[in-house]
């Protein structure tokens, strides 16, 4: 209420102080100058006949001074006659000005201060401020409690494979009768993120690092990490100790320092976020995966921070620009300009993918580009490289799968979820000998029944030469890829998808 008091004391002495200028006659000032000479004037004229009649003066000179102050005398009297004829404004007008005016004033300043002010809100000086973020930081809600509020997990998605999912609840199994193996830890938690269950991931990774004689960065960010995504992108005070104590070892982890920016900015302090992904994002490689995000959110961070921050272009790598079928569908260009823009788009991304690895929609791009070119060969061997570097992710591998289907070079009539790649089994190789066995036998023959009684896609067949392989099982290998080819005698492009598995076991030129 005070607050309005003032404001309302304010605007009405500016529209009292503007009504008087527009009621005051505009004639005062300039009559009262003019009487105020001519009363000069007269009293000089008395002023100098007695300093003639004191002999001052000469009469001559009396009378040359006469005449001049006789003329100014004129001039002045001309001035007041014509301010007395002058008229101000109407007075009508004038209460329309001050009503209009105070209408402008007052109306249109509360509607605004209404529309974009914060009627009611207590003022805010910087210190309090810093205790309000300060209270909220150390009163939000726990991991526990934020987890209570979302759905529970309802089971890996349709596009995980069966046989990847039989691989991790075996390694449940085996994780549960050997609780304080490392290996296993380690392994189940990553594996358990791959499938999306990021609540058993964390747990499985919380476990590793209290049992581990010597925990690193990387584990105390990776914890962090998992607690995270399973709070849906919340930073809890759990996920918030596990990023401190990764930095305590690491000052330098990129993405504890990229976690524990969007901890500040959640928290209601933008300034302490705004300076730690500035110079995350200004320091980083360009590839870092953290770039992306913080590039897209930095700019209203700094307005938030309240910095004036200029963007340096990073020259983050990405997707930038037309994809092969844009510059392929543009009616504009002619078809050789068309086709040399898609020669440097896949030149540019196959420099960059060798050179500095990439996104599963990059390599998909690729696969694009080339398949746009006709180029089948090249795109099928990126296509089997990309099954070995997203073997373990299969939503990554069913976005790139997606684009070599639409370049040619993949049956989509053939095709079936990839199971768990070769790194996944050679993980597995660490655990007991009797777990590895266990496992890793129950896949390779739940695949090889599956290929021999319904058939299978390149894919499967490459798969089942990687596993067997990992095993040490070559002659069965080389058995199954003798099989391949003359289950794919003809079809170039399977056999191509499969070659990269044989040449990988030592099995093909």
């Amino acid at each position: 209420m005070g607050f309005w008091i003032l404001v309302l004391v304010a605007a009405l002495g500016i529209v009292l102080i503007l009504g008087y200028a527009l009621f005051s006659p505009s004639r005062d000032t300039a009559r009262a100058t003019a009487e105020f000479d001519l009363a000069v004037y007269r009293d000089q004229l008395r002023e100098l006949e007695r300093d003639v009649a004191r002999g001052v003066l000469s009469q001559d000179d009396a009378k040359r001074a006469e005449v001049e102050i006789s003329r100014r005398l004129l001039e002045a009297d001309k001035a007041v006659q014509a301010a007395s004829g002058s008229i101000g404004a109407p007075r009508g007008a004038s209460i329309v000005g001050i009503a209009v005016t105070a209408a402008l004033i007052v109306g249109g300043g509360t509607w605004l201060y209404t529309a974009i002010g914060a009627p009611g809100y207590a003022d805010l000086p910087l210190k309090d401020r810093k205790e309000i973020a300060a209270n909220a930081r150390e009163s939000r809600p726990t991991q526990a409690e934020v987890e209570a509020e979302l759905p529970e997990w309802t089971g890996p998605g349709p596009d995980v494979d069966a046989d990847y999912v039989k691989l991790v609840e075996d390694l449940r199994t085996a994780v549960a009768r050997r609780p304080d193996d490392p290996q296993g830890l380690s392994l189940l938690a990553q594996h358990e993120a791959n499938i999306g269950n990021f609540r058993a991931a964390y747990a499985a990774k919380e476990r590793l690092v209290e049992s581990a004689n010597n925990p690193n960065a990387v584990d105390y960010a990776e914890l962090g990490e998992m607690m995270i995504i399973a709070a849906n992108g919340y930073v809890s005070p759990e996920a918030e100790q596990a990023l401190e104590r990764s930095l305590q070892l690491d000052p330098q982890n990129g993405a504890a320092r990229y976690y524990s920016g969007l901890m500040f900015a959640q928290t209601g302090r933008p300034d302490l976020a705004f300076r730690m992904w500035r110079v995350l994002y200004e320091s980083s490689p360009t590839d870092s995966p953290w770039m992306a995000p913080i590039a897209a959110q930095l700019p209203d961070l700094a307005a938030a921070a309240g910095v004036n921050y200029e963007m340096p272009d990073r020259g983050v790598p990405g997707l930038s620009g037309p994809s092969p079928a844009e510059i392929a569908a543009n009616e504009d260009m002619s078809l050789e300009s068309r086709n040399q823009m898609i020669r440097g788009l896949a030149a540019t991304l196959m420099s960059r993918l060798s050179e500095q690895g990439g996104t599963a929609p990059e390599w998909a791009q690729l696969i694009e580009a080339l398949g746009l070119l006709g180029e089948s060969e090249r795109a099928t061997a990126i296509w089997g490289e990309a099954q070995g570097r997203f073997g373990a992710h299969p939503a990554d591998l069913d976005l790139i799968r997606q684009a070599a289907i639409g370049a040619g070079i993949v049956d989509s009539t053939h095709e079936t979820q990839p199971g768990p790649s070769a790194e996944d089994i050679e993980n597995a190789a660490d655990m007991s000998q009797d777990e590895r066995d266990d496992m890793v036998s129950s896949m390779v023959d739940r695949l090889a029944t599956r290929i021999e009684t319904e058939g299978g896609s390149p894919e499967d067949w490459a798969r089942l030469i990687q596993v067997l392989a990992v095993q040490g099982d070559t002659e069965r290998a080389r058995d199954v890829w003798s099989d391949a080819q003359a289950a794919f005698d003809g079809d170039d492009a399977a056999l191509a998808t499969i070659r990269p598995a044989a040449r990988a076991a030592g099995l093909a030129p």
